[in-house]
């Protein structure tokens, strides 16, 4: 573990993972955990990609290995992008290779929108759509959990989903939900899926999109002059991020590539750890 000051004297964390045979003397692809505000150990090793770039992941303030901020409202995603520019700097990088995953990819596509000269290449993994203001609907995200129709725990998944899409969401249905995310829902996913409880600042979640965090139409019309190449990888049946929205999230940019792996959900390297890191290690050669 390594450390360096946020700009307001925070001291945050990262953890360098690579394989020496493979990456050595490649600079690093600095990693953003989703969750939101989850700590980055849920990303692992992305399947095996820190064979082929070493992987830099950042715990986010009062996350991890982070410190916690004196002041709650730091939480909220546009303020972070200075954190990731005090990495950055901490680094001595011209320009840094971004890998971001779910809610980490709105921090950053608003890194991409305010240091547009600083981005080398940009890896968006089923990513979310708020920052951008892409909407999905219910009838999207229905279709998608279909694929899964022959599951044995599809019909109880199935109806917390109904439930949810008639905005009668509760923290019993989004839990319902959980196998949709993962392309197998067998004991790995399971843990997975339980650390996330240990993992997330919920209060730091709660902070992360509250009002005044995105405007879509500054982001879209700062995206759409980006330089840098862009990946949108999405899972096949990925309920949060569908292939559809993924689709619209890469036309906002003028040099993006869309990725569907298939059978994949939200968490792709670990259904098809081979097939992730084939299209990830491609785009970050």
């Amino acid at each position: 573990m390594s450390t360096f000051s946020a700009p307001d004297g925070t001291e945050l964390a990262y953890h360098v993972r690579q394989d020496d045979a493979g990456a050595r003397g490649v600079p690093p692809v600095v990693c953003l955990p989703g969750g939101p505000m989850q700590a980055s150990a849920y990303l692992g090793d992305l399947g095996g990609l820190a064979a082929h770039r070493p992987l830099l992941m950042l715990d986010l303030r009062g996350t991890g290995d982070s410190a916690v901020p004196e002041d709650p409202a730091s939480y909220r995603c546009d303020r972070l992008v200075d954190d990731v520019e005090a990495l950055r700097v901490h680094l001595g990088l011209d320009t840094v290779d971004l890998l971001a995953h779910s809610g980490g990819t709105n921090l950053a596509v608003l890194y991409a929108a305010r240091h547009p000269e600083r981005v080398g290449k940009l890896a968006l993994i089923t990513p979310s759509v708020m920052a951008v203001g892409v909407s999905v609907d219910g009838s999207v995200r229905r279709e998608t959990a279909l694929l899964r129709r022959d599951e044995p725990w599809f019909p109880t998944a199935f109806a917390a989903l109904e439930e949810i899409v008639a905005g009668r969401a509760t923290a019993d249905a989004f839990e319902a939900i959980a196998p949709f995310a993962y392309g197998r829902w067998d004991e790995a996913a399971r843990a997975h899926r339980a650390a996330e409880d240990v993992q997330r600042n919920d209060t730091a979640a709660a902070a992360y999109g509250a009002e005044g965090a995105y405007d879509p139409d500054a982001t879209r019309a700062a995206l759409a002059r980006l330089g840098a190449p862009v990946l949108a990888l999405a899972g096949e049946g990925d309920l949060n991020s569908p292939p559809p929205a993924v689709a619209e999230v890469a036309g906002l940019f003028p040099h993006a590539r869309l990725v569907v792996q298939p059978g994949a959900g939200h968490f792709p390297w670990l259904y098809d750890p081979a097939g992730f890191v084939a299209a990830t290690a491609a785009f970050l050669a």
